[in-house]
């Protein structure tokens, strides 16, 4: 079979094609596309579309060709320019232009890593045609005239619908790319979800069959241990599937019911219940309420008293105090901190700096995840603040309405 030359099947294509760089700039032309545009490709190839062809002085036709191109370029899909008046410069006279009407399509030609390495941009010139509605005949002068006039009403109108159709279907494309790249965010999320979920259930689990079947295979060990050591694998098992059934209900939004609660006195509350290894220094602004769940706050403030606590050398502070509108809680503890490349991990699920597994290898790493969707639940937020020595968790809520 012989070979295609396809350079020379591209200079024998009968309709006028260019190939643009992605800056715009003439990469090849055809002869139809010379012939076309009068001129040669010695003029036009290494030479940016628009220092070639700058347009007449109204500029429209300049602005509407640039933009298709630049859609081509960002979004990958056909552009399709069905009427538009592009002045070309006479020749030999800089400074006058002819009326030109061209209608163009402006297609990508994708490279192998699926990104657009260049624009195929393919006109037709309909100056002629617009020209010959303009002077259909002088028979019945101010008759034809008004036909011109409404053929030519016409045309542009159709032109224009079809631009607006246009525009709807690159936003419709744009929409079901987004949805399209939303659920492959989601579906990488709930991959990852049951990848950390079985890796952190698998050792509890482990455990639990090893101890049974030494119980079982061995009459002399000691049950009781035995079993209280399967105790402590169950439960914690019991504690990672209530965590993650928690933050299934946080990040599925499901409905809970709030009540005026005493922020500084829960806060009082769950200072004197928790069992603190640190001391504790205490700065707490009395009466700022809240709407709020008291039993998730209860747990959010848990969770964060009781990491503080396994972080700190010594020391831990927890400060309440109202600003504006907003309720902060901050829990500050001195010990090594969290750097900066690491706050936003801290939070998501499973996620456990090597130095709390070597203190804690008994954590979930699901505290923080929790603690800050209970946050969000109730339109307030957690995150981790600069310190100059250890780590600064901030806690906002709304205020409750006067």
């Amino acid at each position: 079979m012989t070979r295609l030359d396809y350079a020379a099947v591209f200079d024998a294509v009968p309709a006028g094609c260019a190939v643009l760089s992605p800056d715009l700039v003439y990469l090849a032309v055809n002869r139809a596309y010379e012939h076309v545009v009068e001129r040669p490709r010695g003029r036009l190839l290494g030479h940016q579309i628009f220092d070639v062809f700058p347009g007449g002085p109204s500029g429209q036709g300049v602005q509407e060709l640039r933009a298709s191109l630049e859609r081509v370029l960002a979004e990958g899909d056909v552009d399709v320019m069905p009427l538009v008046r592009y002045d070309v410069q006479v020749a030999g006279r800089p400074g006058l232009f002819e009326e030109r009407y061209w209608t163009a399509v402006n297609s990508p030609l994708l490279g192998p890593d699926g990104r657009v390495a260049c624009v195929v941009n393919r006109v037709e010139e309909v100056t002629s045609y617009i020209q010959q509605l303009r002077s259909a005949g002088a028979a019945d002068e101010r008759s034809l005239a008004d036909k011109v006039e409404a053929a030519e009403a016409e045309l542009f109108l159709r032109a224009q619908e079809l631009q607006e159709a246009n525009r709807r279907l690159r936003r419709a494309r744009l929409r079901e790319r987004q949805a399209t790249a939303a659920a492959r965010a989601a579906l990488r999320q709930q991959q990852q979800v049951v990848a950390d979920t079985s890796h952190d259930l698998r050792r509890p689990l482990t455990g639990l069959q090893t101890r049974l079947q030494v119980a079982l295979s061995d009459p002399q060990a000691d049950s009781r241990q035995v079993l209280h050591a399967a105790l402590q694998d169950a439960e914690r098992l019991g504690d990672i599937v209530s965590d993650l059934l928690e933050l299934a209900r946080l990040e599925g939004n499901t409905p809970f019911s709030t009540e005026t609660v005493d922020l500084s006195a829960l806060v009082a509350t769950e200072l004197a219940r928790a069992d603190l290894a640190c001391d504790t220094a205490v700065d707490i602004t009395p009466g700022i309420v809240v709407e709020a769940s008291a039993v998730r706050l209860a747990r959010l403030l848990s969770n964060l008293l009781t990491n503080a606590d396994r972080h700190a050398i010594s020391m831990i502070h927890v400060k309440v105090y109202q600003r504006d509108e907003q309720a902060f809680i901050e829990v500050v503890d001195d010990g090594a901190g969290i750097p900066a490349s690491e706050r936003e991990a801290v939070f998501h699920r499973f996620y456990r700096r090597a130095d709390a597994r070597r203190r804690d290898p008994e954590g979930t790493g699901l505290g923080l995840p929790i603690a800050r969707q209970i946050a969000r639940a109730h339109h307030g937020d957690l995150h981790i603040a600069d310190q100059t020595s250890g780590t600064r968790m901030i806690l906002r809520l709304p205020c409750a309405s006067a």
